[in-house]
């Protein structure tokens, strides 16, 4: 599932109400015929720290979730080899001493983050969620080279290993940030594209919505019912809430 977003448009907190609450579901043991929660919620990172995030989440929605976030996610942070590539020191990322931090690096420097991805998503147990964040910290750097066409195929990859595992991928992505060529190719990788934006709704105020753009197997549903396009809001006591359902004209 691509969740491409304006900034601030709303697609990270789509990413962390959806933790928030399957992890209030999974600890309640609320799992039944008519609700399937994942095995396993697993957070990939490439660029922020664990604790930042659960930290960000717990204040920014509930910090008595706190405890529950950190005991049902499993992280997996490639910041260090993804700043090894990067002109960033290694004091700035890395523990230990300058001596270890730099062997450390040398060590890694030639390692491949999509490889070292493929490895980590692979060993994700069948029935998770998992998120990568995000591909706005891996798509800009490969574009107009070969990697880029790597890229791709380690998408295209993902998207037939989730298909036989029965694994959810959400796949936050920036919008803007690369050209629109480059996102839709992105976007033809996947089976969802869920488009998070903000809209002029006059007298200077602006409203964000999401809408999908792509959803196989289920878009006809959606479009026969009118559930094509949605006025949302963030709030800390829900964190992304729907609010009206309008109809793409």
């Amino acid at each position: 599932m691509l969740l491409l977003g304006e900034h601030g448009a709303g697609n990270v907190e789509f990413v962390q109400t959806s933790i928030m609450h399957l992890a209030i579901l999974k600890r309640s043991g609320k799992a039944g015929e008519h609700l399937l929660l994942p095995d396993r919620i697993v957070y990939v990172t490439l660029t922020r720290m664990r604790e930042d995030i659960l930290r960000e989440m717990a204040l920014s929605f509930n910090p008595d979730l706190y405890t529950q976030l950190k005991e049902e996610i499993v992280f997996y942070d490639l910041s260090e080899l993804y700043f090894d590539a990067s002109i960033v020191p290694p004091d700035w990322y890395g523990e230990g001493s300058a001596i270890e931090r730099l062997q450390k690096k040398q060590r890694r420097e030639s390692g491949d983050i999509l490889a070292e991805l493929a490895r980590v998503l692979g060993g994700c147990p069948d029935n998770s969620l998992i998120v990568m964040d995000s591909l706005t910290g891996i798509a800009p750097s490969l574009t107009g080279s070969p990697r880029w066409h790597a890229f791709i195929a380690f998408l295209r990859g993902l998207q037939q290993v989730a298909k036989r595992r029965n694994i959810t991928i959400y796949l936050p992505l920036t919008s803007g940030i690369l050209d629109r060529s480059r996102e839709l190719e992105i976007a033809d990788c996947v089976d969802a594209t869920l488009l998070f934006r903000w809209e002029e709704t006059g007298a200077q105020r602006r409203q964000r919505v999401m809408h999908f753009e792509r959803f196989r197997g289920v878009m006809p549903r959606l479009e026969d019912k009118d559930l094509v396009k949605f006025a949302v809001k963030i709030s800390a006591a829900e964190g992304f809430e729907v609010q009206n359902i309008r109809v793409v004209v």
